[in-house]
């Protein structure tokens, strides 16, 4: 998505996308109460696109069900991701890009956590801090061409 950019990480590894999960007629039904569980969030998120190669997130192993924890009644969900290299310059987009894909799909009840796995970005704390202040994920969302970045992140890929 980057143009003609040099790549942070130009060639990355790739991982297998897990199988879609079968839908239960009991998750159809609209009158049984359904509790949003890890492997729902974890379908949300896992066809985001990276921001600087034509792969998912899933792809790129940045996230993972494993890293997904929901606790329906409480209506919390936390998302953990892991960048693909410590110094990505592009993990405070990854973060927003769940972050706001989360805050779109989900009932406004939810409270949601989106922050880099421990360990493994050179930043996490600043860019984990950014992710958590409210105010600072709604200015960025003002910002037009920040928008329009999130949105390439959310949209469905064309083969």
């Amino acid at each position: 998505m980057s143009g003609s950019t040099r790549l942070e990480n130009a060639n990355p590894l790739i991982f297998e996308r897990s199988l879609e999960r079968v839908v239960t007629a009991e998750e159809e039904d609209e009158s049984l109460a359904d509790p949003i569980d890890d492997r729902e969030i974890f379908d949300l998120i896992r066809s985001i696109n990276d921001p600087e190669h034509p792969l998912s997130l899933e792809e790129l192993n940045v996230v993972e069900q494993v890293r997904v924890r929901v606790n329906d009644p409480e209506s919390a969900v936390s998302v953990e991701f892991t960048p693909t290299i410590p110094h990505c310059s592009m993990a405070t987009l990854i973060g927003l890009s769940i972050k706001v894909k989360l805050l779109r799909s989900l009932p406004h009840r939810f409270k949601i956590d989106v922050h880099i796995t421990p360990g493994t970005h050179a930043s996490e704390e600043a860019v984990n801090k950014q992710l958590a202040d409210k105010e600072r994920v709604a200015a960025a969302l003002e910002n037009s061409q920040l928008l329009e970045v999130v949105n390439q992140c959310l949209s469905s890929r064309t083969a």
